[in-house]
């Protein structure tokens, strides 16, 4: 081979790898900037609310009667609130008491069946969820209900809070799964091997030292339960009014924004207001999982 073909080629490679890197970090910037675009946009929609009406009106007022100009948001953000806390406290000791089964109990044949099982769960549309829900769980919650001294329709948050527990269970499951088999293997039988059981291994070794992880999956879990909407639309009520207790209809703002947002683009000031609904949803998730990623690097820092 020539000395030019040699140059020649060494030019080449040096392209490609100038071209590959480039196209990379195009790709890294608009993911890193996305969020920011997202914001921008959703204040840009919103902003002719946001003139009108004062930021304080608008998140602590429960006076939500758009065709008189009154837009007060605090009966879907109370709705929303009820709806993913309640998810969370049914379904947060099911995925890691199941991660913790099938990772130290079972036999490594029921994981690699549980695998599938989970990733069918996790790709069910929404709409087949709300549809189980009207049949069986609001029905259920009714009846519930009247036992208690509650009756009610069955549309409540309580019927909300079980689809929506449900619908999310595959997704913090499949990944505290995941994080607990992170766990070094040398540490699980040092513990053993210094008389601790079983049980206190995974106390007190595994579970602190996926702890890390495990914030992580509850902190997705809670950012994918606040923002979801068919299946929780369907079976929630969609009530205008601040719910005091789990027997009442909600109405949480995704809710809000999928029931009237295609009816109301001919409505300025209503737009407005759903794009505003839109950015209290961004902004709550967005704090969320800034204040879940400080927890988690302060539990790396202790461990």
């Amino acid at each position: 081979m020539s000395i030019k073909s040699i140059r020649f080629f060494k030019i080449g490679r040096i392209l490609k790898d100038k071209l590959h890197s480039s196209w990379m970090l195009v790709c890294f910037l608009i993911v890193l900037f996305l969020p920011f675009l997202l914001g921008i946009g959703l204040v840009f929609k919103s902003n002719l609310l946001i003139k009108e009406e004062s930021l304080l009106q608008l998140l602590f007022s429960s006076q939500w009667h758009p065709m008189k100009g009154e837009f007060g948001f605090l009966p879907f953000i109370i709705s929303s609130l009820w709806v993913t806390v309640l998810s969370i406290l049914i379904c947060g000791p099911i995925c890691l008491l199941s991660a913790i089964h099938l990772t130290h109990y079972a036999k490594r044949w029921v994981l690699k069946i549980m695998h599938p099982v989970i990733d069918i769960l996790a790709g069910i549309p929404s709409v087949i969820y709300g549809v189980w829900g009207i049949i069986l769980v609001v029905p259920f919650i009714s009846r519930l209900g009247a036992s208690l001294g509650h009756p009610n329709s069955g549309y409540t948050v309580l019927t909300g809070s079980i689809v929506l527990s449900i619908m999310i269970i595959p997704f913090i499951l499949n990944i505290l799964i995941e994080v607990i088999n992170t766990v070094p293997q040398e540490l699980k039988e040092a513990s053993l091997s210094l008389g601790a059981t079983k049980w206190e291994t995974i106390k007190k070794v595994t579970l602190k030292k996926a702890f890390p992880g495990i914030v992580s999956a509850y902190g997705l879990g809670i950012s994918r339960a606040f923002g979801e909407t068919i299946a929780v639309l369907m079976v929630v009520g969609n009530v205008v009014k601040i719910p005091t207790g789990i027997f009442q209809p909600g109405y949480p703002l995704p809710s809000l924004i999928a029931n009237n947002y295609g009816e109301m683009l001919s409505i300025p000031m209503y737009d407005s207001a759903l794009m505003f609904a839109a950015l209290i949803l961004f902004v709550v998730v967005t704090v969320f999982n800034l204040g879940s990623r400080y927890l988690i690097l302060r539990s790396e820092k202790k461990i």
